[in-house]
């Protein structure tokens, strides 16, 4: 199996747990006569399955992170890089937006409200780093697809 395919896996485990969960919880209380639509000990039954298909998926997943390495940085690297590209980009992105706000006046004599920073230039900045988000993703996701998953 390679990796890219463990991580749809596991897209498709946190999903299939996420509907089980819900369906404990619905399925949790009935009154008094009645029958829940779904058996409560099945769902949990199905649900530990997945849980524990879920755990041994992450540490292999995990341990194939950490052994591979693409461009002299392992995997595991990449991915924080790429994680924390991401959290820089929104934060300046919601900056620039604020920064980005046309003043609002009615009269002349009311207070004028500048920008703190030079908009054109950390425009630029944001273009930077998501190009090299861009190129970190790629990255990834080729050794996503090329990389064995470990046993």
């Amino acid at each position: 199996m390679k990796l890219a395919e463990a991580l749809q896996e596991r897209a498709d485990l946190n999903a299939r747990i996420e509907q089980l969960r819900e369906r404990m919880a619905q399925n949790a209380l009935v009154q008094e006569g009645e029958r829940p639509a779904e058996e409560p000990a099945e769902l949990m039954r199905e649900f530990d399955e997945c849980v524990s298909r879920l755990e041994v998926l992450m540490n292999r997943i995990n341990l194939t992170n950490c052994a591979t390495v693409a461009e002299g940085k392992t995997l595991t690297e990449h991915i924080a890089h790429r994680d924390c590209l991401k959290v820089r980009i929104n934060a300046y992105r919601r900056v620039l937006n604020e920064a980005s706000q046309p003043a609002r006046r009615a009269m002349r004599s009311e207070i004028k409200i500048l920008s703190t920073i030079n908009v054109r230039e950390r425009q630029k900045q944001i273009d930077v780093l998501s190009k090299e988000l861009r190129l970190t993703d790629n990255l990834i996701q080729s050794a996503n697809w090329t990389t064995d998953l470990m046993e």
